[in-house]
């Protein structure tokens, strides 16, 4: 029983170790000079974790979140944080549009929040 437990986890740590290769090999084709980042990133995901990156504007940490998501076929949503930013800007709202017979209706147009990666960006 113990060794079948064990040769089971085992597998487990093989699978992680290639599904961890296959991700950040595909990251690096496209994010380049950051590999503790783009390993730290990777592997917090792949726990369920939460990342705060932090860093000056223009060292990639937009496109590194967004090419995370396009790695792994997941819908990427961004929040712009100002000043004046309304919970509308997060979560959405509806907005009037016109029907194809002419007349008008709401419609919910969902903010960044209903991605399945989102990043906060500029949090002051």
């Amino acid at each position: 029983m113990a060794e079948q437990q064990h040769a089971d986890v085992q597998a487990l740590v093989r699978q992680f170790q290639e599904d961890y290769g296959r991700i950040a090999d595909e990251i690096h084709r496209f994010i380049v000079g950051h590999a503790g980042v783009v390993d730290e990133a990777v592997i917090c995901l792949m726990t369920g974790g939460h990342a705060l990156l932090e860093g000056v504007p223009g060292l990639g940490k937009t496109m590194l979140v967004r090419t995370l998501s396009e790695v792994l076929d997941l819908t990427f949503g961004r929040i712009q944080f100002t000043p004046d930013l309304m919970p509308a800007d997060i979560t959405g709202t509806n907005v009037v549009i016109t029907t194809d017979r002419g007349g008008k209706a709401f419609e919910f147009q969902p903010g960044p929040i209903f991605a399945n990666l989102i990043l906060a960006d500029e949090i002051n």
